[in-house]
C-alpha cells in the first residue's frame, strides 16, 4: 500500500517513523524483500561529503557611514576577489575564486592555494575576515574606500548557494601520459600510477533516487550541518546519461542547485580544499531523506556499490584535448577494494570524497528525523526529465570578428 509524505510526517511527529540509512536498507531488503521493506520503512537517509566546485556564498554586510556602493567596484575577502555586480552592499564569493598571487601554477607540489572556499570556512569557524572595497563613488553612495574586518555573526544575511552539487555519479580519473598531472580530481601519477574517484556510491543521494521520484524543487535537505533546500536543477544537469537496469547512470548525470542559511551550518561540513596545480574547491556535506512511498522507491534505495558502475577516463587526453574516450567501466565495490584493472594493469584507487563522513551525515539525518527535528517536504515541482531537458553539450566556439 502506497504512503504519502504527509502520513510519514505524522509518524515523525509522533516519534513512530521507521528511519534507516541507505546502508541499512540494503540488508533489510535482502532479508525481507522489497514489498515488506516498503511497508515497514518510512524514510531512508543518504549522505555525501566531497569537493563540489560550483559552490559559493552571498551575503549583505550592511551600509557604511557614509554609504558605499560595492557594485561596479572591486572587493577582496582576505585577499580573495568577490563578485560585486549585484548591489551596494551585497557580495558573492565563489569557492574557486583565487587571489592574484595564488601559487596554483607553481609546481612541484608543496604550494597550496587559499581561495573563496577557505574564506567561507573561516567565516563559519567564527574568524574575522578582512573586507576591502574600492568603489567609484556616486552622489547617493559617496564613499570610495573600505577596509574593515567582518564576522559571520555581524552579517545581515549569509547564504550558501551552490549551483552544481551532489553529482549523480562521476568519472574515475587516470593518467596515461608520461608525466604527473594536476586536476580537480587530484594529482594523477604517470603511466596509470593511480586512479581517483569522487562519490559515496551506495550512500550517495541521487544514486538512491535515480529518477528523482522524491527529489525536486523545495525538497528539504541536510546541508552543511544545517537545513537547506533544493532550489533548481544543477548546472550540467544531464538525465540523458546511459543507465543500468536499476536506473543508476553509468556516466556523470543529474545535479542539484542547493541553498541554505550559512549561519546554521558548521565549518566541519563546509571545508575549503586546495588541489595542488589546480586551485581551490569546497568540500560540502549533503544528506537527503528519501521517503519510502512505495516498493519501487525502496528497491532503488537498496542499490549496492556492486550494482553501480562508472567510467574510467584518461585525464591527460580527455581534458586538455577534449577527448573523452572511456577506457573501461568499474563498480564502486571494485573502486573501494583499493585496486582496479585498467588496460591490463593493476591500478591503486583513492576516493577524494569521504565515505566515512557520508555515513556520519546519513546517521545524523536519521537521528534528527527519528527525534522529530527534521520533517520531510513535498517537492513543489519536478526537475526536468530526459524528455524535457536539453542534451548537455560543449561550447560551440565561434571566432569573434570585429565589425568595420
Amino acid at each position: 500500500m502506497a504512503k504519502t509524505i504527509a502520513e510519514i510526517n505524522d509518524k515523525i511527529r509522533q516519534g513512530q517513523a521507521v528511519v534507516v540509512t541507505a546502508e541499512e536498507i540494503i540488508e533489510i531488503v535482502a532479508n525481507k524483500g522489497a514489498a515488506q521493506a516498503a511497508k515497514e520503512v518510512d524514510v531512508v537517509t543518504t549522505g555525501t561529503f566531497g569537493p563540489m566546485c560550483s559552490s559559493g556564498a552571498y551575503f549583505n554586510f550592511g551600509h557604511t557611514k557614509p554609504k558605499i556602493k560595492a557594485g561596479g567596484g572591486t572587493a577582496l575577502l582576505n585577499g580573495v576577489p568577490a563578485y560585486t555586480g549585484w548591489a551596494a552592499v551585497d557580495l558573492y564569493i565563489g569557492a574557486t575564486a583565487l587571489p592574484e598571487d595564488d601559487p596554483r601554477n607553481k609546481i612541484p607540489p608543496g604550494e597550496f592555494s587559499y581561495g573563496g572556499a577557505h574564506v567561507i570556512e573561516d567565516l563559519l569557524a567564527g574568524k574575522d575576515v578582512r573586507l576591502q572595497i574600492e568603489a567609484y563613488g556616486t552622489d547617493c553612495y559617496p564613499r570610495k574606500h573600505l577596509d574593515t574586518l567582518i564576522n559571520l555573526k555581524d552579517l545581515n544575511e549569509a547564504v550558501l548557494f551552490n549551483t552544481r552539487n551532489a553529482y549523480q555519479n562521476y568519472n574515475v580519473a587516470v593518467n596515461l601520459s608520461q608525466k604527473t598531472i594536476y586536476t580537480y580530481l587530484g594529482t594523477l601519477k604517470p603511466n596509470l600510477g593511480n586512479a581517483n574517484y569522487c562519490s559515496a556510491g551506495q550512500l550517495s543521494p541521487l544514486l538512491n533516487d535515480p529518477y528523482l521520484k522524491t527529489i525536486g524543487l523545495g525538497t528539504r535537505i541536510w546541508l552543511g550541518g544545517g537545513v537547506g533546500y533544493v532550489a533548481w536543477q544543477g548546472t550540467q544537469f544531464n538525465p540523458h546519461a546511459p543507465r543500468l537496469d536499476n536506473g543508476t547512470p553509468k556516466r556523470p548525470a543529474q545535479t542539484l542547485a542547493v541553498i541554505g542559511d550559512l549561519k546554521q551550518m558548521k565549518a566541519q561540513w563546509i571545508k575549503g580544499v586546495s588541489f595542488v596545480g589546480y586551485g581551490t574547491t569546497l568540500n560540502v556535506g549533503i544528506g537527503i531523506p528519501i521517503p519510502i512511498l512505495n516498493e519501487e522507491i525502496v528497491k532503488c534505495t537498496a542499490v549496492k556499490d556492486a550494482d553501480i558502475t562508472c567510467a574510467v577516463v584518461d585525464y591527460s587526453e580527455a581534458y586538455p584535448q577534449g577527448k573523452a574516450d572511456v577506457l573501461g567501466e568499474v563498480t564502486y565495490q571494485q573502486l573501494k577494494s583499493g585496486e582496479i584493472e585498467v588496460k591490463g594493469k593493476k591500478v591503486p584507487t583513492s576516493g577524494i570524497s569521504s565515505y566515512k563522513n557520508a555515513r556520519v551525515i546519513a546517521d545524523d539525518l536519521k537521528e534528527q528525523i527519528k527525534k522529530g527535528k527534521f520533517l520531510l517536504t513535498e517537492k513543489v515541482a519536478d526537475l526536468p526529465s530526459a524528455e524535457q531537458a536539453p542534451n548537455f553539450k560543449p561550447l560551440n566556439e565561434r571566432p569573434f570578428k570585429r565589425g568595420k
